[in-house]
């Protein structure tokens, strides 16, 4: 049971983990950043792979080689225009950037950190950044925790191409809480504390985007897991837990990036491959390949 407690709590803070190659260099708490996100995540196969936004005046835009699509807005008139493949050869405007952004809005889209999809991010999470800084919060309120079948919660999207370069990123909690359930049996160790030092892992990714080195996130969570706890808990009284709803998790953490020569030869606890999907977990001193 306790097993299943802790593996629900560090649910909530598994994407502090895997926010591992998503930076860049420009304020993307603009709407200009969040409209170029917005198209990555959305229409992956024309907006292929995550792109370093660039600056030429009046342009702030991003090429896609893939496609061969340019998507950009020019400062002068605030419009948002695209060049190449089905668009031609000449910049073709569709909107102004602040149509567009309202337009996202309503629709709840996808304009986060670029790159890192937070579709199945629970509502009430919110995330911004200010050139290498992300900040994930939940504003001070206690949201509901994902369902542990979606605990990947800002997962990397398969990259197109393969990139060579490998990232190396490393988690600290620090700060966390519990509230509203109470664990005190004889012999078994602080489970809060358990959490944190399984928290406190390094994962390190082959075949990132290339501007991704150097990536902060600072995380402030709050999630709400009365509902699971509670069914946990239920039908199983034991002598040393205390359950007074609601029972919520608070967690504070930061996470670091940084590039590495080789995946394999660092302490990484776990190593993914961005293009190939493949994962290896560290066991024994030694990476076992894991799934498909």
């Amino acid at each position: 049971m306790l097993h299943h407690i802790k593996r629900l709590i560090l649910s909530g803070c598994a994407f502090v983990l895997l926010c591992h190659s998503h930076l860049i260099y420009a304020d993307t708490g603009s709407d200009t950043e969040k409209i170029l996100n917005w198209a990555e995540n959305t229409y992956p196969e024309i907006f292929a792979g995550h792109q370093a936004t660039q600056n030429i005046e009046p342009w702030l835009y991003r090429h896609y080689p893939e496609t061969g699509i340019y998507a950009g807005i020019n400062k002068n008139d605030n419009g948002v225009y695209l060049l190449g493949g089905i668009w031609g050869d000449q910049p073709t405007y569709i909107d102004t950037l602040t149509n567009l952004i309202a337009h996202i809005d309503s629709l709840g889209g996808n304009g986060g950190v670029a790159a890192c999809d937070t579709s199945k991010t629970p509502a009430g999470i919110t995330y911004s950044q200010s050139g290498n800084v992300v900040t994930v919060t939940s504003s001070g309120q206690c949201v509901a925790a994902p369902d542990l079948a979606n605990t990947n919660l800002c997962s990397v999207p398969r990259q197109t191409t393969a990139s060579g370069v490998s990232l190396l990123g490393s988690n600290t909690v620090t700060s966390s809480r519990l509230e509203g359930l109470t664990i005190n049996i004889p012999g078994l160790p602080d489970p809060i504390k358990g959490i944190d030092a399984s928290a406190n892992v390094k994962h390190c990714t082959i075949n990132v985007a290339a501007d991704t080195a150097n990536l902060i996130v600072n995380s402030d969570l709050c999630f709400d897991i009365t509902t699971t706890v509670t069914n946990l808990l239920a039908g199983f009284p034991v002598d040393g837990i205390a359950l007074t709803p609601p029972v919520k998790y608070y967690t504070a953490g930061t996470y670091t990036s940084s590039i590495v020569n080789d995946c394999f030869a660092t302490d990484a606890t776990t190593v993914s491959d961005a293009f190939t999907g493949e994962t290896w977990v560290r066991q024994n001193g030694e990476y076992v390949k894991i799934g498909s």
